[in-house]
């Protein structure tokens, strides 16, 4: 078994110890995690790969903050958000973590703009800045002109888009997406990758993904496997981050 532990040079945005969780099916505990440690760094593509059952979407979701660990701790930017209560937590989601579903779980009675602007809805009371940031935020992901649009108007690649935009509304310092590109055809999840870098390399966000997508791994800095719920192999890219391109010698 391998940690996914970062170099020391890099600062972390999260922090995962000693994860434990299990599930009950029947009279039968299924093991989903086994003592899982893994460290994300800051302003990184990141990726969680392995098969179905590993664990993955299991690890990504307590990351965050959506499910608990049995046993285990959760640190983010230095801050253990699972001791909070459950109104604290809510809010340290809403600030600082953007979820992208496989499913997009866009809301259907409201059309682009209404979704992006449904999370901002916590953070600003004043209705034109939030319906400004939509916009700004839909016309990023290339949707422009198509606010008015519900999700059974618009395809699976736009129904995406608009669900980066939306958790990209309050300008989380991490994004996680599960399965991202499960959903959609060949062409349209390259689109949808190659999306999520430009916002990754233009803003700094950290993404993390779950995810058994070739073409997801292959674009990641860091490539963390799971199996058995368990850590057995940690990547990183030789492709420096855009960062560390910057601080390179000419």
């Amino acid at each position: 078994m391998t940690n996914a532990a970062a170099p020391a040079a890099h600062p972390l945005i999260a922090r995962l110890r000693g994860l434990h969780k299990n599930y009950t099916l029947g009279e039968v505990q299924v093991p989903a995690l086994r003592g899982v440690d893994v460290d994300i760094v800051a302003g990184r593509f990141t990726v969680i790969a392995g098969p179905s059952g590993s664990g993955k979407s299991t690890l990504l979701h307590i990351l965050g903050c959506i499910d608990r660990p049995d046993d285990g701790r959760v640190e983010i930017d230095g801050l253990a958000p699972l001791e909070l209560n459950d109104d604290g937590l809510s809010a340290f989601r809403a600030r600082r973590i953007g979820f992208v579903f496989q499913n997009f779980n866009l809301l259907p009675v409201l059309n682009a703009l209404e979704n992006v602007e449904y999370p901002i809805r916590l953070l600003e009371r004043d209705g034109a800045r939030r319906r400004q940031r939509a916009r700004e935020l839909l016309a990023a992901v290339g949707l422009q002109g198509m606010e008015t649009r519900r999700p059974n108007q618009l395809s699976g690649g736009q129904r995406q888009r608009v669900a980066i935009a939306r958790a990209l509304a309050n300008a989380p310092g991490l994004v996680l997406a599960d399965e991202p590109t499960a959903n959609l055809d060949r062409q349209t999840g390259a689109d949808i990758i190659a999306l999520m870098r430009r916002i990754q390399r233009d803003t700094g966000t950290s993404f993390v993904f779950s995810s058994h997508d070739p073409a997801l791994i292959d674009a990641a800095d860091v490539c963390i496997r799971i199996a058995d719920g368990q850590i057995v192999t940690s990547a990183v890219s030789s492709v420096p981050t855009l960062e560390e391109a910057h601080h390179e010698p000419a």
